[in-house]
């Protein structure tokens, strides 16, 4: 499996810069898996699409301002991306780093508000040790001098409203420096519409990291290796998914990142196990999915992991097909774009 197989050609336009006025207003193509057909259809639609009784599993993670500007002592200027707290107790974070030079080890770096930072360690991938002091609790002063960390195809500076639109509604456990971009889409309203139907949804938690935008740089599929990510199934979480799996419903994934936490934490017997972890679990094709029977996700960049996830999903050449369809009727990809509905 080579990653060039994996492409296809997108207009620059077609790359969404800015979320729509609403939410629930973008539009959804849909692919059936075994008639090979395509639809298209409003997000709106969706609770009608789904069938009675199936489980959505959605990833209640939130994204945390984690892009930092700042000033090193010499005056010149810094960006940080938290990528993970490695030490909550010093509060040191795994950070990425971007500035005229590298930046050195014992370097003293100041963010405004009083929030300052030391480079304590260079480590693997050109990444930073960074100890970090507040004048009041780190996560909070994050949301007041810390930047949304927009994915580098939207190419704009980060605005106010990002703060609340590259987040789900349902956002409640921070620790993402990306958003679960499929559940951009819901509002309070499609979720009551949902549970009219006799469609439950459970909660689990992937905090999204650098490996959802970074490049693949391996040809062959096999070489190449995951980011680790942390995730959380809780007890109750895995009960109702066990059971609905039990009762023979769909387990609808929403987003792949969901797709990636129940495929990682299923054991042989196809049981979901409740527990908290990390995950670098790279679906290819071939893989053998066990859990999820329908997903909802954005269109993904060419040559990317998640491009390749829906391609073991629903076929390369029927997922490749649609993606050139969706190029035609001019829908709006990545983030902040349109999604597809796969069964």
């Amino acid at each position: 499996m080579h990653l060039s197989e994996y492409d296809f050609e997108l207009p620059q336009h077609l790359i969404a810069q800015n979320p729509l006025g609403d939410r629930s207003a973008s539009r959804l193509l849909s692919m059936d898996r075994s008639s090979k057909q395509i639809g298209h259809h409003r997000f709106t639609d969706l609770p009608e699409l789904l069938r009675d009784g199936d489980l959505l599993v959605r990833n209640e993670t939130r994204v945390i301002p984690a892009r930092l500007l700042g000033k090193k002592e010499s005056g010149g200027q810094v960006e940080l991306l938290l990528v993970k707290q490695c030490d909550p107790v010093q509060n040191v974070w795994r950070c990425m780093t971007r500035s005229s030079k590298p930046v050195r080890v014992g370097a003293r770096l100041d963010f405004s508000a009083g929030v300052y930072g030391e480079v304590v360690e260079a480590i693997e991938d050109g990444h930073r040790l960074v100890r970090f002091t507040a004048p009041d609790n780190f996560l909070e002063t994050l949301e007041r001098v810390g930047h949304m960390p927009l994915p580098p195809y939207i190419r704009r500076e980060d605005h106010e409203q990002d703060k609340d639109r590259y987040q789900t509604v349902f956002a409640n456990k921070p620790g993402a420096i990306a958003a679960p971009t499929a559940g951009l889409h819901f509002t309070e309203e499609i979720f009551s519409a949902l549970a009219t139907r006799n469609i439950d949804v459970c909660s689990i938690t992937l905090h999204v990291g650098p490996g959802t935008f970074l490049p693949v740089r391996t040809e062959k599929l096999d070489d190449h290796r995951m980011h680790s990510e942390a995730y959380e199934v809780t007890e109750e979480a895995a009960q109702q998914i066990n059971r609905a799996r039990a009762e023979g419903r769909r387990i609808i994934a929403l987003g792949t990142t969901v797709t990636r936490t129940l495929e990682h934490a299923v054991d042989d017997n196809g049981l979901l196990q409740a527990g908290q972890g990390e995950t670098a679990l790279f679906i290819r094709p071939g893989f053998q999915f066990r859990l999820v029977d329908a997903l909802i996700t954005n269109f993904h960049l060419p040559k990317s992991t998640l491009l390749v996830l829906v391609s073991a999903f629903a076929g390369k050449d029927f997922i490749l097909k649609a993606y050139r369809e969706a190029v035609e009727q001019e829908y709006r990809f990545f983030s902040y774009g349109d999604c597809m509905l796969i069964e």
